[in-house]
């Protein structure tokens, strides 16, 4: 009886997850897994490589278990690159090779474990037949190794409407491109092998890849829940990050949907939380390592106001260091008004100082003055930060008028 593979050709966007969930397909499994670019190989394997070293990357993940190997799985993402557009020269020739030569591998192949071209492989072999009189040759068949293959297929979605005789969608510039999007994802279900060979696939290498597989774009929900999933590799690693300068941050709940929200515009997958997570904190991650600050809350307003909320959260952190040495150094409760502290503010941007080494320039003689009036409580107002000295003169002079 033959042996037909159900090698898999799987259709969506960018970031849903098509190599992941493959991944975890093969490590649940117990057998190696390896990954290709399409777009790297060539008809000859002189430039980028050759289809050929997908499978002796599986031997390599078997850890030299060529038997283990032989039942492995190898993952080839941007497919419809190599799909030809059937003029017959350039680079369509070349695409149509790799077609060919994945197409032996994909059926059944008995495939060298050294390559032509390695040369110290090949010395090495010289020298063992020399050594025994032998010529042995590794070899692995490709048999039972499950071929995956996956790509966008971009325009995919017009042939299959001029075949259902609609007008075809695409991807226009005064459209909306989410609902596009949406729209594309519905239109690929109804993918045939007909539309495939259309779009610059060979007949025979279609016939290799009798599962389809179509799969949707991510939406907020989807998103929201690789954010909220306690083992997720973006929030964590952002932990880890942060815990790096001994930073211990922590998530509220409405600032993940916020994030997942923001990311499903980007319209690139899950690829999109990390260039959300990275793009709102890094501001933060290069301020806070210069503070005291241990901990920190990322709420939603930090996701929609990053900048505005980081220099609350800076402005908030010196004005209490310093209210904590007045107090401990002096005795005295210090509490500034909001228009004082946006002039101290500007006044420390101005001389390139940190808004502690403000408050403390400019209230140093405060200190010794508010004991000698036996203050208990201060308040810096504006005038103050314009005129320290003649309001401090001023106070001490009031106080010695009333005696």
């Amino acid at each position: 009886m033959g042996n037909i593979k159900s090698n898999v050709l799987m259709i969506g966007p960018t970031g849903v997850g098509k190599t992941y969930l493959i991944k975890l397909i093969a490590k649940k499994i117990g057998v190696p897994f390896v990954k290709g670019d399409a777009t790297k190989f060539s008809e000859t394997g002189y430039v980028g490589g050759d289809v050929e070293d997908l499978v002796r990357g599986l031997v390599h993940e078997a850890n030299g278990d060529i038997s283990l190997a032989e039942y492995g799985i190898i993952y080839l993402d941007e497919i419809d690159k190599i799909a030809s557009s059937g003029n017959g020269y350039g680079p369509d020739v070349s695409r149509s090779g790799v077609q060919r030569n994945l197409l032996k591998l994909m059926e059944e192949a008995e495939v060298d474990l050294k390559t032509p071209h390695d040369l110290a492989a090949q010395m090495e072999a010289a020298m063992e037949a020399q050594r025994t009189g032998k010529v042995t040759r590794k070899k692995i068949n490709t048999k039972n190794i499950l071929f995956v293959m996956s790509g966008a297929f971009f325009q995919l979605g017009d042939i299959i409407l001029r075949r259902l005789n609609q007008q075809p969608i695409g991807f226009q510039a005064n459209s909306e491109e989410i609902e596009d999007a949406e729209d594309t994802v519905e239109v690929l279900k109804n993918v045939r092998t007909e539309d495939l060979i259309k779009f610059g696939f060979e007949s025979e290498f279609i016939g290799r890849l009798p599962v389809v597989v179509t799969l949707n774009s991510l939406d907020v929900d989807g998103l929201y829940r690789i954010l909220s999933n306690p083992n997720s590799t973006v929030i964590q690693g952002k932990k880890r990050d942060f815990k790096a300068y001994d930073v211990s941050i922590d998530f509220e709940d409405d600032a993940l949907k916020k994030i997942a929200e923001m990311a499903y515009h980007e319209q690139t997958g899950a690829r999109g939380l990390v260039s959300v997570v990275d793009r709102i904190m890094l501001k933060f991650e290069k301020m806070l390592p210069d503070t005291d600050i241990k901990e920190l809350k990322i709420t939603s307003g930090m996701i929609n106001r990053p900048l505005e909320e980081l220099d609350k959260i800076i402005t908030n952190y010196y004005i209490k260091k310093f209210q904590k040495r007045f107090l401990v150094t002096n005795g005295i409760i210090i509490v500034f008004t909001d228009e004082a502290v946006k002039l101290l503010k500007k006044q420390a941007d101005d001389r390139d100082i940190t808004l502690e080494e403000e408050c403390n320039n400019m209230l140093r003689d405060y200190e010794y003055g508010l004991r000698l009036l036996g203050c208990a409580e201060f308040t810096v107002d504006e005038q103050i930060v314009l005129e320290p000295k003649k309001r401090l003169e001023e106070l001490i002079k009031k106080t010695y008028e009333k005696k």
